[in-house]
């Protein structure tokens, strides 16, 4: 019978601890002060181990397969998870956050900078009347800043899959196509489509290709049949716009020109991933860049009024009248409050009113004489269809004279 100490437990009697293998210098001791045993180590016979007494039925644990972090030095290593959730929120916070902000600026602008005529404006314009004169107004805007960031980032994340693992962090408008719904993006595109104007329409062709990655093998797996369908789309796209692409070399509308043709075309090649070497740079410079064309669009954005243009005539009854331009605030029982063009606030009796008409804004008035099939290039296919059922009226001579 073995001389070593036991001891005793509820399943019958405990083993010794085991002691190290002699040269394992790295076996650390346990809490109890023993030596804790190598994981390494077999026992060389039933029994006994080293010397040890060891009974012949208790298993010996299997060593673990050591988990080895493969981690730069300094560098903390971001879940997915949390870089999904990150970017999502982000993304969130952009769409939310950019249009409350354009709608207290608006405000601002119109009140020509004065905090009196700024709190005016809020007290009597409702966040609903806000909100409808915002989407009316910056939708296109809205719009254009997220087919850039979808079709951008669809090209950048493409690209960024074909580099090793790890080798780079994901550009930040991949990241945002990545966590955005399918949904969003054709959303996205149909808003574009029913509020660009038409003549900035066909640059939507090479942002679909790229955001979707609508490469041309996916129209037919035989190559020459599917350089048949590519000549007979771009035919057919040619056909339609022949008549406005006649009518705009007639009078030398050569940008006209380039938006129309070029953008098709640009369509067939851009699909696909980049060298990988021009990735980083074409990130950072795509960030400024459509950083740099929201602002530029957002400045007419926020200098649009939110309120009507009219001009009122003021004057007493068989006598002399003033036709004074402006925006009305509000009208109660007592004085109709208007916003003057030139800047200041009047206040009208009501009883003095003895007209007004509602006039359009200088930006409203057209610049080119072109046309697609009825609809004026200018305008977008919501307004072309709301001009066929409510064509434009004659402008008032009223609204001619300077106020």
């Amino acid at each position: 019978m073995s001389t070593l100490p036991t001891a005793t437990g509820g399943d019958g009697t405990v083993p010794p601890p085991r002691t190290p293998v002699p040269g394992d210098a790295a076996a650390p001791p346990t809490i109890d002060g023993t030596e804790a045993a190598s994981q390494n180590a077999a026992p060389s016979a039933a029994g006994a181990v080293d010397g040890v007494g060891w009974p012949a039925g208790v298993p010996v644990a299997e060593p673990a397969a050591p988990v080895v972090a493969d981690v730069e030095p300094g560098r903390v290593r971001w879940d997915p998870a949390e870089r999904r959730a990150r970017a999502s929120q982000s993304f969130w916070t952009a769409v939310v956050g950019v249009p409350a902000i354009f709608s207290v600026l608006r405000l601002g602008v119109e009140a020509g900078g004065e905090l009196q005529t700024t709190l005016l404006l809020v007290a009597n314009v409702g966040p609903v009347n806000l909100l409808a004169g915002f989407l009316t107004t910056a939708a296109r805007l809205l719009s254009t800043g997220m087919v850039a960031v979808f079709a951008l980032g669809a090209v950048l994340a493409v690209s960024a899959d074909r580099l090793p693992p790890g080798t780079r962090r994901r550009p930040l408008f991949a990241r945002w196509a990545d966590i955005t719904p399918a949904w969003v993006v054709l959303a996205s595109f149909l808003l574009a489509l029913i509020t660009w104007p038409l003549l900035y329409l066909p640059l939507l062709l090479p942002a679909f290709v790229a955001a979707f990655q609508l490469r041309p093998e996916r129209l037919h797996e035989g190559r020459l049949p599917r350089l048949l369908l590519v000549v007979a789309l771009l035919a057919g796209y040619g056909w339609l716009l022949l008549p406005t692409l006649r009518d705009a070399r007639e009078q030398g509308e050569w940008l006209v020109l380039a938006l129309v043709v070029v953008p098709p075309v640009l369509a067939v090649f851009i699909a696909g991933p980049l060298p990988g070497m021009v990735i980083r740079p074409l990130a950072s410079v795509t960030e400024v860049a459509v950083l740099a064309m929201l602002v530029w669009a957002a400045l007419p954005v926020i200098s649009t009024p939110v309120l009507p243009l009219t001009v009122t005539t003021v004057g007493a009854e068989n006598g002399p009248t003033e036709d004074v331009r402006g925006h009305v605030v509000t009208t109660d029982d007592v004085n109709m409050v208007i916003l003057q063009e030139r800047g200041g606030v009047r206040y009208v009796p009501v009883d003095l009113v003895r007209a007004q008409v509602l006039c359009p804004s200088e930006e409203e008035l057209p610049r080119h004489r072109l046309r697609i099939h009825d609809f004026h290039v200018e305008d977008s296919l919501l307004e072309g269809m709301g001009r066929r059922v409510r064509p434009v009226h004659r402008i008032d001579a009223a609204c001619r004279t300077p106020g």
